[in-house]
């Protein structure tokens, strides 16, 4: 049932050091049929922006810093150095 095996990406060091998930077997095959002719080259790649997409939402909703945040803190240090308007 769960053979299917899914692996997210963490970056660390500099170096990608990875974690494995396992999801049932028809929700790959159902993911890997989906994905075809998509931006995502895997279903691992599809699990990670899903996962981080949720992380996100959650984080936000708990009123911590997430990606958004870091954006807004990078766009405002380059508006304050004069490359964005």
């Amino acid at each position: 049932m769960y053979n299917n095996v899914v692996t997210s990406g963490l970056m660390a060091a500099e170096k990608r050091k990875y974690t494995t998930i396992t999801i049932p077997s028809k929700l790959f095959e159902r993911i890997s049929k989906n994905i075809k002719n998509t931006g995502f080259s895997s279903v691992s790649d599809y699990a990670t922006y899903i996962l981080r997409e949720t992380t996100f939402k959650i984080e936000e909703a708990k009123g911590k810093k997430g990606a958004k945040a870091e954006k807004d803190y990078i766009v405002d240090k380059l508006r304050a150095l004069g490359y964005v308007e």
